[in-house]
């Protein structure tokens, strides 16, 4: 583990795997510690794989100003680890809400980005609406697992309004290709690493700006990568196809079978995969 001090002086951590060229890691979440990520399934033996902590989260500080947690916030704190690991340009991976962070930060420095990797990314950003019946198309597609009609049911609550806890932690199988016993653990340790005030925050008003996004993104040139899971119910295929429309350089993948988290779905697939753009 290494600390570094951010321009409000909050004491930043990040975690190293790997040797070679670095690629900068961004948790999702949102504001979830990045241990979840791991080395993403042995993608360490091709690069050094950076984890940043984001503020509020595992090893990294707590700051004194709590409106420091909203996504836009945070971007200086990227660019930050950018100049303390010596970087004149950085390959950037984002994970889910961390792919909104990477996506700003590619918007607001656009020249200091060689490479960006977006896994399983929010579409809030951009303000892409996955509508109900884009979510059940994907969903149905589990019709045969044995945990479905549970989860299928607390889904259809959720879309007539009922957004109790009870059911969004019913719904957690869809966000996994699979669903054993050792996912229901790693979603289980999922939930304790998540700073729930930062969360809070993390999207808050005046965070996005969806059409000024948009119109960033297309002068990005920076090349793209889009990785997504067939069954991934947070950012459906169909959807995802539209996202990279807006890049001008940008290359979606469809993991088979494969949930919110391909490097746990199907580590053989996802990590040769994004090794091969990194080269």
């Amino acid at each position: 583990m290494a600390t570094f001090s951010a321009n409000d002086g909050t004491r930043l951590a990040c975690h190293s795997a790997g040797s070679g060229a670095p690629l900068i890691c961004l948790p999702g979440g949102p504001m979830q510690a990045s241990v979840y990520l791991g080395d993403l399934g042995g993608l360490s033996a091709h690069t050094n794989v950076i984890r940043l902590d984001l503020r509020g989260t595992g090893d990294s500080a707590i700051p004194a100003d709590q409106e420091t947690y909203r996504c836009d916030r945070q971007i200086e704190d990227v660019e930050v680890l950018r100049t303390h690991l010596g970087l004149d340009r950085i390959d950037l991976l984002g994970h889910s809400a961390g792919g909104t962070l990477a996506l700003r930060y590619a918007t607001r420095h656009p020249d200091r980005v060689r490479r960006l990797v977006l896994v399983s990314p929010s579409p809030r950003p951009v303000g892409i609406e996955i509508t109900d019946a884009a979510r059940r198309e994907v969903a149905e597609l589990r019709r045969g697992e044995r945990w479905f009609a549970d989860a299928f049911a607390a889904f259809e609550r959720i879309w007539t309004g009922d957004f109790s806890g009870a059911n969004w932690t019913a719904i957690v199988p869809f966000s996994h290709g699979v669903w054993d016993a050792g996912r229901q653990a790693f979603a289980a340790r999922e939930a304790e690493q998540i700073n729930a005030d930062a969360a809070a925050v993390y999207y808050s008003a005046n965070a996005l700006d969806p059409d000024a996004t948009r119109a960033e993104l297309s002068s990005l040139t920076a090349p793209v990568l889009m990785v997504v899971g067939e069954y991934d119910v947070g950012l459906p295929p169909k959807c995802a196809a539209e996202f990279v429309t807006l890049f001008q350089s940008a290359r979606l993948v469809v993991q088979p079978r494969g949930g919110h988290f391909p490097w746990l779905d199907d580590p053989a697939w996802f990590v040769p995969t994004v090794a091969e753009f990194l080269r």
